[in-house]
C-alpha cells in the first residue's frame, strides 16, 4: 500500500473528491447565509498534521536528539452553506497562513471570514478592487489613523463598543497607499473578552460584523472532526505523495458521511457514523435502512451477498 501510494498521483484522489462535491452539493448544501446577506460567505483557514519523520519542513526547535519530525500543513477554504472543504492546498508546516492569499481569486459575490494570521493589507486592497468583502481581526500592533468615529444607534446589540472608520498604510511595490478600512469593537458577554474586528464592508451593521466572524469557528470543528475521527496520526507512506493522498481518501470518506447523515431521518452523532461504518464495513448490510431502524434491520441482505451496499447508487 505504502509503494501504491508513492506512485499514483494525488491528483486522482483530489479529482475524485471534487467530482463527489459537485455530485451531492445539493445534499449538503444550507442557503439561510446567502439568502440573508445576498453574498456567498467563505471561510479559510489551516491546520497542522505532524509527521513522525522530516519529510516537509516543520516549526519550532530542533530536538536534543538533532532529529526532527516534519509537518504538512493544511490550508482549507470552505462554503459556509457548507461543512466540508471547498479547496485544500497543502504545504509545508513553516509555510505562512497568507501564502494562501495568493491562490484565492476574489469575487464580488463573496465575503470572505479568516483569523488574524492572514493579515495583508496588499491583499486587502486587491480585495476592495474586485467587489470582494472580508472580515477578520485586526493585529494587536497594527498601525493606522481614525479618520471618522461612526455613531453607534441604540438599536444595535449593546456588545458594539465602538465603530470607527480608519486609515492604513499599504506597502506596495511602487511605493507606499493608503486603504481605507472599518474597525469594530465588540465585547463578547460570554467569552468575557473584547474582539477588534477589521472589515471593508461599510454598509453592514457592527453588530453583523461581529457575527460573521463568529462563523469561523465552523473551521475549526471541520478540523476537530477530521482530526479526531480518522487516523491522521499514522500513514502508510513515508513520502510527501503518500500523505496527500491519505488526508484526500480522509476528506473523501468525510464527505460520503456527510451526506449520509444529512439524508437520514434519524438523527446521527457523526462520530458514532464512523465508528459504526468503520466495524461494519466488510459486513452485508443495507446501511441506510439499517441506521433508520437498526433494531429492526439487523438483517442481511440476502439478494446481494455478492455486492457490498454500503453505498448504493438509488439512496445517493
Amino acid at each position: 500500500m505504502s509503494d501504491a501510494n508513492k506512485r499514483r498521483s494525488v491528483d486522482f484522489f483530489s479529482g475524485v473528491y471534487h467530482d463527489l462535491l459537485r455530485e451531492y452539493q445539493h445534499v449538503i448544501s444550507d442557503t439561510r447565509f446567502k439568502a440573508v446577506l445576498n453574498k456567498q460567505v467563505e471561510i479559510f483557514d489551516s491546520t497542522v498534521i505532524s509527521l513522525f519523520q522530516d519529510i516537509l519542513k516543520c516549526v519550532g526547535r530542533t530536538p536534543s536528539n538533532g532529529k526532527r519530525k516534519g509537518g504538512i500543513k493544511v490550508h482549507t477554504v470552505i462554503n459556509v452553506d457548507e461543512p466540508v472543504p471547498k479547496m485544500v492546498w497543502f504545504t509545508s508546516a513553516a509555510t505562512h497562513d497568507h501564502a494562501l492569499l495568493k491562490k484565492l481569486s476574489p469575487d464580488d459575490n463573496t465575503i470572505y471570514v479568516f483569523d488574524k494570521g492572514y493579515n495583508d493589507y496588499k491583499a486587502f486592497k486587491l480585495f476592495g478592487k474586485k467587489g470582494a468583502g472580508f472580515v477578520t481581526r485586526i493585529k494587536d500592533d497594527a498601525v493606522y489613523k481614525v479618520e471618522q468615529e461612526l455613531h453607534v444607534e441604540e438599536c444595535i446589540h449593546s456588545g458594539v463598543l465602538e465603530d470607527t472608520i480608519i486609515e492604513v498604510t499599504v506597502k506596495e511595490d511602487n511605493g507606499q497607499g493608503k486603504l481605507m478600512l472599518r474597525k469594530v469593537v465588540f465585547y463578547d458577554r460570554v467569552l468575557k473578552r473584547k474582539f477588534e474586528f477589521l472589515t471593508n464592508l461599510f454598509d453592514l451593521r457592527p453588530d453583523m460584523i461581529a457575527a460573521l466572524y463568529k462563523i469561523r469557528w465552523q473551521i475549526e470543528l471541520l478540523f476537530s472532526q477530521l482530526k479526531g475521527n480518522f487516523p491522521l496520526k499514522y500513514f502508510l507512506g513515508d513520502n510527501e505523495n503518500a500523505i496527500k493522498t491519505q488526508i484526500y481518501c480522509a476528506l473523501i470518506v468525510n464527505l460520503l458521511l456527510t451526506v449520509v447523515q444529512k439524508r437520514l431521518k434519524r438523527r446521527w452523532a457523526f462520530s458514532n457514523l464512523v465508528s459504526f461504518c468503520r466495524i461494519h464495513l466488510f459486513n452485508y448490510l443495507h446501511l441506510m435502512r439499517f441506521l433508520e431502524n437498526p433494531e429492526r434491520d439487523w438483517q442481511r441482505d440476502d439478494k446481494n451477498l455478492g455486492m457490498l451496499t454500503l453505498f448504493r447508487g438509488a439512496y445517493f
